[in-house]
């Protein structure tokens, strides 16, 4: 199975949260096609597939993803930076990243300051503040003519496609769910349904769920589902017993908690089980920590789900997810939009 070029172009783009211009752009040049497009000052992206006058199904999926931005240029043309979002710095040592420069992009390297014999030995863990950037400048002024503090970094490589229709990438967390909510408007928009589908292309999940806050506030849909990753259970050190039983390739996670509507999860599981779509169950018992809490909340109350993709080595630049489980979330999503009914009722 090939990867789908939207995805590949979503992948390739850069988008770390506050800096998701580039990404927006692919997906919203996507979404013309069948869509009308529209956007807010945050930052947020929305496709209104079809006809409106009907309840409103939103779509969610972040677009945002975790990366750097530059602090302090030093005299040797060295950077400092602190991380956008949540990551650990071994997961940064040694790899290439691009910044978003002055001028364009900027391609560096992550070094570790040297460590005497004894420091090897007594520190073998890597702290943030041990790391620096280096773009190769020899001078403060010379990499100042190329980046700026504030300047956003990500990881630099491309995609890569594995066996069993597996792809390893950056920013698989969450290009997925902002991939995955608007091809599923558009096969709504084919396929019909009582609700109009609206794809959002969240910003600033990684740094805490702003965009999605917004976009539940202004479009106030009658339901809504997030879309996002979650820790694959099946890879070293893997517990399912924490929140239940997730397989890379094992179907789509429908999750349940507090956080979420009931009927919504119900009519999840009626749609997955009725059309023969693969799923598990996340079983949450406080709030996801995805865009669901915030949207869940908002107003006076949005029914919302929860689908997940399973996703081994989440927050590195080699994160890993199944073709499969993409499409199972795909066509999960349609087959959920097709049992709603204009009068349904979500109360609890």
């Amino acid at each position: 199975m090939a990867t789908p070029q939207l995805l590949a172009d979503l992948l390739a783009a850069s988008g770390p949260s506050g800096h998701e211009e580039p990404a927006a752009r692919v997906w919203r040049a996507a979404a013309e096609g069948f869509a009308e497009v529209t956007r807010d000052p945050v930052g947020n992206s929305y496709a209104h597939v079809g006809p409106g006058g009907r309840p409103t199904l939103a779509l969610i999926g972040h677009i945002d993803e975790i990366g750097v931005a530059i602090t302090h240029i030093e005299d040797n043309g060295l950077l400092s930076y602190t991380v956008v979002g949540g990551f650990s710095p071994e997961a940064l040592f040694a790899q290439r990243v691009t910044i978003a420069g002055r001028n364009g992009p900027v391609r560096g390297v992550v070094g570790r300051r040297q460590l005497s014999p004894a420091e090897r030995r007594d520190r073998p863990r890597i702290e943030h503040t041990e790391l620096h950037i280096d773009i190769g400048a020899t001078s403060r002024d010379e990499a100042a003519e190329l980046v700026r503090p504030g300047d956003a970094g990500v990881w630099d490589g491309p995609l890569l496609e594995l066996p069993n229709g597996r792809i390893s990438s950056k920013a698989l967390d969450n290009r997925l769910g902002a991939y995955i909510a608007l091809e599923a408007a558009r096969r709504i928009g084919e396929t019909g349904s009582a609700f109009q589908p609206i794809a959002v292309a969240a910003v600033a999940e990684e740094v805490g769920l702003f965009g999605a806050r917004t976009a539940a506030y202004s479009l106030n849909p009658t339901a809504a589902l997030a879309i996002d990753v979650t820790y694959a259970t099946d890879g070293p050190g893997g517990d399912p017993k924490r929140v239940g039983k997730v397989d890379l390739g094992g179907g789509v996670p429908i999750s349940r908690g507090p956080m979420l509507n009931t009927r919504v999860f119900d009519l999840l599981v009626e749609a997955a089980e009725a059309e023969g779509i693969q799923h598990c169950f996340e079983i949450y018992t406080s709030d996801t920590m995805t865009d669901a809490d915030v949207v869940h909340g908002a107003r006076a109350g949005i029914p919302t789900g929860l689908l997940s993709i399973p996703l081994r080595n989440m927050h590195s630049p080699v994160e890993i997810a199944s073709l499969d489980d993409i499409e199972s979330v795909i066509r999960l999503t349609v087959a959920f939009a097709a049992r709603l009914t204009a009068d349904e009722s979500f109360l609890r």
